[in-house]
């Protein structure tokens, strides 16, 4: 494929923005070459610069649930638009989606919005530290929970390692607070409590990871948070930025039957808007001002296009009900890879949750950041290249989830599963 304009706005883009984009792992660094400046997206498709077409796995990394350029949707915005795209004040759309969310999680009594994951997860940590007067918050090795500076924390060596800073400009002091813990690894939270007792406010965990590639939580593992912070009365705080209507439609808590404290949520609760929200316990959630003493504010929160775009998106989802037809799709497209890889003789994990996935390259099963760092990620990358080639686009990292939409055609897997037989042959010999 020609990528002659995409290379041209590459090199136009490091002139004036840092590594010529706005989120570094569409730099494409992690996989080699240079990255695709995207003209349009529909259905399952996106539309290069250079007018290639690509069957999407990223879905804008999880909310294109419903596909990009939804009818609907598009139809929901432009109607918002109309009425204006910011007021900066309460609008009833706000109201409505509010409704939504409350009734899909039944953890969920009262809900504030934001503009992204980001803010909702600050909002959220930061409501527990109000509510129950602590500072310490565990968090697990190699779980994303965006890039506020106590969060953006290195994993230690041990279940009790204090909080590293894993970027420049975050001084160590904003980390300190930070603990890390192992993924499926209840022992490891139950070490740090007990050598911090009465001092953590708050365990927060993506409940299906899938900021280290798509980890599911073993068996008892959630239960067993609930249980740590019942126990030892801190709040539990389930990231749903990426699983929130998406593993089912009241997210992966509806799925493992575990109600946390509080819920980060964004992606799909904006249909692709910049929308997150936050909410939990009305007594938690009354901490937030202006009823209560712990600060959060925002012009863009509530903002109508994006309310519009999420309760239309949340309305299709509700009527059409694609979950179970989403994980069949995802799953066919899964044995696939696995049966593709087998014939290639390369060793993958491929690891499924409803409609997210990863092709770990990796002969083992993938449980935590450790088993995941043991991933041959060139082998990964020379894989994504192969497939980039042959019109199918997936998350240019190893460490992302892929995501299948409900306009993910059969025609799309016969496609994308061609490609791989082809792409993991070439492998073993990069």
């Amino acid at each position: 494929m020609k990528r002659t304009k995409s290379k041209k706005l590459f090199e136009e883009a490091v002139l004036r923005i840092p590594g010529g984009v706005s989120s570094p792992v569409r730099a494409f660094k992690a996989v080699g070459g240079e990255p695709l400046f995207i003209r349009s997206a529909k259905g399952s498709k996106l539309t290069d610069a250079d007018g290639n077409i690509y069957v999407d796995y990223v879905g804008s990394w999880g909310p294109m649930i419903l596909g990009h350029a939804h009818p609907r949707v598009i139809g929901a915005i432009a109607a918002a638009a109309k009425r204006g795209t910011s007021f900066g004040a309460p609008c009833e759309l706000e109201v409505a989606l509010a409704g939504e969310v409350v009734k899909a999680y039944p953890s969920i009594q009262k809900v504030r919005f934001v503009s992204s994951g980001t803010e909702a997860v600050m909002g959220a940590l930061r409501a527990a530290r109000g509510f129950t007067g602590r500072k310490k918050v565990i968090k697990f090795d190699g779980c994303y929970h965006g890039h506020a500076d106590y969060l953006l924390v290195k994993a230690g060596s041990g279940a009790q390692t204090l909080g590293q800073p894993d970027s420049a400009g975050v001084p160590q002091e904003f980390t300190a607070e930070t603990l890390v813990a192992r993924f499926n690894d209840a022992t490891s939270v139950e070490a740090i409590c007990k050598a911090y007792p009465s001092e953590i406010a708050a365990i927060i965990v993506e409940p299906v990871v899938g900021n280290m590639g798509v980890i599911l939580p073993r068996d008892g593992f959630l239960q067993k948070l609930r249980e740590i912070c019942d126990r030892e009365e801190i709040v539990l705080v389930f990231d749903e930025v990426m699983t929130g209507f998406r593993l089912a439609y009241g997210g992966a808590q509806e799925v493992y039957g575990v109600r946390p404290d509080l819920t980060a949520l964004g992606k799909i609760v904006g249909g692709g808007m910049p929308v997150g929200a936050y909410g939990g316990r009305s007594e938690i959630m009354d901490m937030v001002a202006p009823v209560g003493p712990v600060y959060q504010a925002g012009t863009l929160s509530g903002n109508p296009v994006a309310m519009a775009a999420g309760l239309e998106t949340l309305k299709i989802l509700k009527a059409t009900k694609p979950y179970r037809t989403l994980e069949k799709t995802t799953r066919a497209l899964c044995d696939g890879l696995r049966e593709a890889a087998k014939s290639a003789g390369v060793p993958v994990f491929v690891a499924q949750a409803g409609s997210m996935f990863t092709v770990f390259f990796v002969d083992q099963e993938v449980r935590n950041a450790d088993d995941a760092r043991r991933c041959d990620t060139g082998r990964f990358a020379a894989f994504f290249r192969g497939m980039l080639e042959k019109g199918i686009s997936l998350a240019p990292s190893q460490f992302e989830a892929c995501f299948v939409s409900s306009a993910h055609a059969p025609a799309d897997v016969a496609k994308t599963l061609k490609a791989a037989h082809v792409s993991l042959t070439r492998v073993p010999n990069f």
